[in-house]
């Protein structure tokens, strides 16, 4: 069994102030097809948008992030560091913060970047027109109602006494809030990207101030392309192209795999069983990566209606499931059986076992509680996954466990992700759903808040959800946990109360947890430098590499 890394994280500080140095980036070897630097290949499936404020999954938010730059970002490991922020400065009470940017940057249609463009870029993104999926993440600073109902269109909280200076006034209390400027969200746009409208225009091509630009449009199920952007504020990229080839969704593991080994890509995901085929044959060429992440696999319940609707439901479903044949027959040994919310590369809020149905398959009590929760043998449950992505063996394994142990008739209902997720928002939205979460930031907040507090889920009068709280969890005392800790500089205070809240939403089983998340790739090292790791996000660090010359 693989040891997860620890993750370090900013946490009590009431000053934050480190230098966002630029230096310039080597141009590499000259490529005759391609832009001076070499091109980096890869695929992935069609992203549901790479417009940085609304992007959520995982090839949106690695597109974002190559095509925008904000206040601050992420170490591989976990540490927050400045990006464009001088720096960060709260008053006590942690209701106010203070940005100085760094000056003298540009958008790569060479507009200035300044603290108006990120004042708009926060609020086209919280605006009702966005219908932003991490639109929540900005809940915090006050006018962030006025913005989700649309009758405002700037953040009543945010001002620019200068170009250089962003002024924050929040709502609620937040000691954490400078981490949550290494969202994608918390990107500046230009003045060309509209604030209260759909904007679909600048979604297809976003002009951003990012290590790379957009090298034409988005070519939909087909591809998008990067080329360096020579205009970046910061340290240059060296790669000259970065070609992403959009994949068939329902076999986009596989022929990631095929086109690497093929040298169609430079990087690829490995499908489930071919795990230690390629361990086999990849990793004495130095080819083989693996990592344990600040990330982690559920069963999302749908819990205000459907057959979930209830705890013990839940409860038979996750005393039914046995993860360690899942681990052994499935995995390989590859992935381990998580059994709490908040992942084990945050240690000093990892508690380990805090999911007492998901230690061991029981079933007994996986039975015990069916028959309190109504899920009678027989009972029709749907299990929705996303296609293509390695997620079909172990889905199966769970659908095959819930019929043998609990006589449930489990439909597995198999889609490309854009669509699943927009299912799972949908006020038709039942049953049971493939569910992941990777932090945005060094934070157990950010597993918290996004996945189980109110205000993360906005519904309709029709009943359809935007945000990620897709449980549809509702419980006024986790609320008010989360909000106290988020308030309280001291780290152990505020910690304690994060592993309460926690606590508390496992007994109501608000997420089923299924596998701590370790993820597994291969990379072109004979032809590339800078792949020996991944980003915070579990992505290529596209503007660390360069060709080998």
């Amino acid at each position: 069994m693989r040891g997860a890394k620890s993750a370090k994280w900013v946490v009590g500080a009431v000053v934050v102030a480190l230098a966002a140095t630029a230096c310039g980036g080597g141009d590499g070897d000259k490529d005759k097809g391609s832009a001076n630097g070499g091109v980096f290949r890869l695929g992935s499936t069609e992203p549901d948008t790479i417009d940085p404020g609304r992007a959520h999954e995982s090839t949106g938010v690695l597109l974002a992030n190559a095509l925008f730059t904000g206040l601050y970002g992420n170490t591989p490991d976990g540490l927050a560091e400045p990006a464009l922020a001088e720096s960060a400065t709260s008053d006590d009470s942690c209701t106010s913060w203070t940005f100085k940017i760094k000056p003298d940057t540009k958008f790569s249609n060479g507009e200035a970047v300044d603290a108006e463009s990120f004042a708009r870029g926060w609020a086209r993104a919280a605006h009702k027109a966005a219908a932003s999926d991490v639109a929540y993440h900005f809940a915090g600073i006050k006018g962030y109602s006025e913005l989700q109902d649309g009758s405002a269109k700037t953040f009543s909280g945010v001002t620019t006494p200068d170009p250089t200076t962003i002024k924050v006034d929040l709502s609620k209390a937040d000691c954490e809030f400078v981490l949550k400027t290494a969202h994608n969200a918390y990107s500046p746009v230009p003045k060309v990207a509209k604030v209260g409208e759909e904007d679909k225009a600048f979604g297809e091509a976003p002009i951003g101030n990012g290590p790379f630009k957009m090298d034409g449009t988005w070519e939909h199920n087909k591809a998008i392309n990067l080329v360096r952007n020579d205009t970046y504020g910061l340290e240059k990229a060296s790669l000259g192209k970065v070609q992403v080839t959009l994949l068939n969704d329902k076999t986009a593991h596989q022929l990631e795999y095929d086109g690497f080994q093929a040298g169609t890509f430079d990087y690829a995901h490995i499908p489930v069983p071919m795990l230690k085929t390629a361990e086999a044959k990849y990793k004495a060429q130095n080819k083989w990566f693996a990592k344990d992440t600040s990330g982690m696999n559920f069963v999302l319940p749908i819990g205000d209606n459907g057959p979930t609707n209830n705890k013990d439901a839940r409860l038979a479903i996750s005393y039914a499931i046995d993860r360690q044949a899942i681990v052994k027959g499935v995995y390989q040994g590859f992935q381990t059986a998580s059994t709490s919310i908040v992942p084990p590369s945050f240690p000093k809020a990892y508690q380990k076992d805090l999911c007492t149905s998901c230690i061991k398959q029981d079933v007994a009590k996986a039975k015990e509680h069916a028959e309190k929760g109504g899920l009678k043998p027989g009972t029709e449950i749907k299990f929705s996954f996303n296609t293509g992505a390695g997620h079909e063996e172990w889905v199966q394994a769970i659908a095959k466990q819930l019929e043998d142990v609990l006589g449930l008739k489990v439909k597995l209902d198999g889609k490309d992700f854009p669509g699943m997720l927009k299912e799972q928002q949908s006020s038709a939205g039942s049953g049971l759903y493939r569910f992941a979460w990777g932090a945005d930031y060094p934070t157990p907040e950010n597993f918290l808040f996004p996945l189980l507090h109110s205000t993360s889920m906005s519904k309709d009068a029709e009943g359809n959800v935007t945000g990620d709280n897709r449980a549809r969890y509702n419980n006024p005392e986790f609320d008010k946990l989360i909000d106290t800790a988020r308030a309280t500089k001291d780290e152990a205070a505020r910690l304690a109360m994060y592993k309460q809240a926690e606590k508390m939403a496992m007994e109501d089983m608000a997420l089923i947890p299924t596998f701590n998340r370790s993820q597994f790739r291969l990379m072109a090292t004979d032809k590339f430098n800078g792949l020996d790791d991944i980003n915070f996000n579990e992505d290529p660090i596209l503007e660390k590499i360069s060709l080998k010359k």
